[in-house]
């Protein structure tokens, strides 16, 4: 079949970011010239997103591109600055880890 929406929902929330990024670019391939709608708690996932909404309680709280919502410093600005520094800390651990091994 070769539809012309795609809906993906959290494809990737239980991979490690290797492994995220592989999957990432296996399904922006599949989703060349369809409308895809990708549903992420992981925003790494959507941040090259044509357009990204933002709910909230099941709203929409904010709408725009990865860098306009950065720049707008409202909910995804402080969602992503929380996830990024999650990631250091994940990173941080695992570079510990391998020294001490």
């Amino acid at each position: 079949k070769n539809p012309a929406i795609l809906i993906f929902d959290e494809a990737t929330s239980a991979l490690d970011s290797k492994a995220e990024q592989a999957i990432q670019a296996q399904l922006k391939e599949i989703a060349k010239n369809r409308t895809t709608l990708v549903i992420a708690h992981r925003l790494s996932t959507v941040a090259d997103a044509e357009q990204i909404l933002v709910l909230e309680h099941g709203r929409i709280v904010e709408r725009g591109t990865h860098p306009a919502l950065l720049a707008a410093n409202g909910l995804y600005a402080q969602m992503w600055q929380r996830q990024q520094a999650r990631q250091e800390e994940e990173a941080d651990r695992e570079t510990s880890g391998a020294e001490a091994a």
